[in-house]
């Protein structure tokens, strides 16, 4: 039975391997080219010297411009929905909401469980 469970791993581990060696990208994941790499390093560098030569308060108005941004962002999100979610329609979204939102929540303890159980056995009996 050892042998046989210890031929079993082997031969897993075998496979294994084999696949993990034989996995190919998936998609475009190739390197980009140095001259990209290179540009992009540079632009980088170059944002970095600007973002230590600001002032405070230039500081503080940037961060007050990328907050707006995203508050701009998050507003398109709630008027028109979500595309990472597929709902684009915003009025289906909240129609899902408001049909949902009265859902029974999750109860915690056994005993407010079995308290549950036995309303809903008093309301199926008629009583």
């Amino acid at each position: 039975m050892n042998k046989l469970f210890i031929a079993l791993t082997a031969g897993a581990f075998a496979l294994g391997s084999i696949d993990a060696m034989a996995q190919t990208p998936q998609g475009d994941k190739t390197p980009a080219a140095p001259v990209d790499q290179a540009k992009m390093k540079a632009e980088k560098d170059a944002a970095k010297a600007a973002a230590a030569k600001m002032t405070p308060e230039e500081k503080a108005a940037a961060k007050k411009a990328k907050r707006g941004k995203k508050q701009k962002e998050m507003s398109k999100i709630e008027q028109e929905g979500n595309p990472a979610t597929g709902t684009t329609d915003a009025a289906a979204m909240k129609k899902n909401y408001d049909a949902t939102k009265n859902d029974p929540k999750a109860l915690e303890t056994k005993a407010d469980k079995q308290k549950a159980l036995k309303e809903q056995e008093k309301k199926s009996s008629g009583q």
